[in-house]
């Protein structure tokens, strides 16, 4: 199935006609925003774009199809296959993965069990439809500095959002699994609290990450990494946005069971990383700092854990 069908089976049959100006450039789709009352808004590689009515692609709001409360749940009951019930456990998340991997996030009224946590979201109103976008040897130009004598080096991605991290972290899964110039395969497991690196649907990865690769989806990070060290023996770990000191004891178990850890981070600094962590400890071998450019993500340098660079010259992931 292709990227363009992927998308129009999130819309009931009497939208999928307006979609297919849009879907030309499937390829450069990041999101689609929706909301009731609102103009309906895609993004094309950071650039905002307007849906009309018929269908056609604009930049003046005016021209914008503004969905109605109908519309909007129209596009629900179609996501859910008219059974809400069944994914009551997904959107109490925030967010469903749909075939291919692509994300769809909803805000709506919020209903709160006695004890304060989220029993369901009802009345919604507002999707964000994330594109699952796979770059398949993202970081085939990263892999030589992630590994020593054949093993895999404890590896930390650091970037703003927006910069490919989530995507170049799917790559390195993948090698890492499948084998590649610089190391055997490896069994790895992966957290996937948000369905964002394997993009799972039904359980069954949408990406893909390696024929080593277990995955726990939708799992928080903490409990979900020990898990998987108790049941399935990951000689490597990835999990995505990491961030605390609970996060860090966990890795710091993973670690002394003898396993390697590949994870992300909100940052562009060392310093930035330092006050995140804040743990004291040098957990990782190799920082990978990336950047956005001229539109462009790319690995701006690559450090040990020293803070020493190991290669000269930015990297280009994408």
């Amino acid at each position: 199935m292709t990227k363009r069908e992927e998308i129009l089976r999130i819309f009931p049959d009497n939208m999928k006609s307006r979609w297919d100006q849009a879907l030309l450039r499937a390829d450069k789709l990041q999101e689609i925003r929706l909301g009731v009352g609102q103009p309906v808004r895609l993004i094309y590689s950071g650039e905002e774009k307007f849906l009309s009515g018929r269908g056609v692609l604009c930049t003046d709001i005016r021209d914008s199809w503004y969905l109605t409360e109908k519309e909007m749940d129209e596009i629900i009951r179609n996501i859910c296959r008219y059974s809400m019930y069944a994914f009551e456990s997904e959107i109490r998340q925030g967010f469903l993965t749909v075939p291919g991997g692509h994300r769809v996030g909803m805000a709506g009224q919020v209903v709160l069990n006695e004890d304060g946590a989220i029993r369901n979201i009802t009345h919604i109103r507002f999707l964000n439809i994330r594109i699952s976008h796979e770059i398949i040897g993202a970081a085939t130009e990263a892999m030589p500095y992630l590994y020593e004598n054949d093993r895999f080096l404890n590896t930390l991605l650091v970037s703003p959002p927006g910069c490919g991290k989530t995507t170049l972290l799917r790559d390195i899964v993948r090698q890492v699994s499948e084998g590649n110039p610089y190391g055997t395969g490896r069994q790895v497991g992966v957290v996937d609290e948000r369905s964002e690196i394997a993009g799972s649907f039904m359980g069954i990865p949408q990406n893909r990450v390696g024929i080593r690769t277990d995955v726990l989806d939708g799992c928080p990070k903490v409990q979900g990494m020990m898990l998987l060290m108790r049941s399935m023996a990951p000689a490597v770990v990835a999990v995505d946005e990491i961030g605390g000191y609970e996060d860090m004891k966990a890795i710091l178990s993973v670690l002394q069971c003898g396993s390697s850890v590949a994870a992300t981070i909100h940052g562009n600094s060392m310093e930035d990383v330092s006050k995140r962590i804040r743990t004291g400890q040098k957990f990782f071998e190799r920082y990978l700092f990336l950047e956005k450019e001229q539109g462009v993500c790319q690995i701006r340098e690559i450090l040990d854990r020293d803070g020493k660079r190991v290669h000269k010259g930015r990297l280009w992931k994408n």
